[in-house]
């Protein structure tokens, strides 16, 4: 078993840069339109960058403009839902089911429509890119 959710904080200073401890370990924020990842529309999967657990693969990506990588949704099992009533507001936070890292929150607002073969979910994952690996599809 994976015991990485009792991880002491010093084991996740070392491993992650402070730019991702922040947003994975203390439930940062990184500044829209900042991340590597919100444009990347590459065929592969993405990854927590902290413990590696696959959370979203590419099929499930969409260009939302909001400033964040958008997803409609996530590897059944490797994410979980926390309520959020940070900040004046209630959301949904999501984390990584492996480690426990915050990686953003869903949203209601995800789209209507997708290509042929897809039922739309209506969700939008919103997450930062710091919280993420990705890894192309093998050609």
């Amino acid at each position: 078993m994976n015991d990485d959710k009792n991880r002491p904080d010093e084991f996740w200073k070392k491993k992650l840069t402070a730019e991702q401890y922040n947003i994975l370990r203390q439930k940062g924020t990184e500044a829209p339109f900042s991340g590597a990842l919100v444009n990347n529309f590459e065929t592969g999967m993405y990854e927590c960058v902290a413990c590696g657990q696959q959370l979203f693969s590419s099929d499930t990506k969409f260009n939302s403009d909001c400033g964040w990588p958008s997803f409609d949704r996530a590897i059944e099992g490797n994410v979980t839902f926390i309520d959020d009533n940070s900040h004046g507001m209630h959301r949904t936070e999501v984390a990584c089911a492996n480690c426990g890292g915050h990686l953003g929150h869903i949203f209601d607002d995800g789209p209507a429509y997708l290509p042929a073969g897809r039922q739309a979910t209506g969700k939008r994952f919103c997450i930062n890119s710091l919280a993420l690996n990705f890894k192309p599809e093998n050609k």
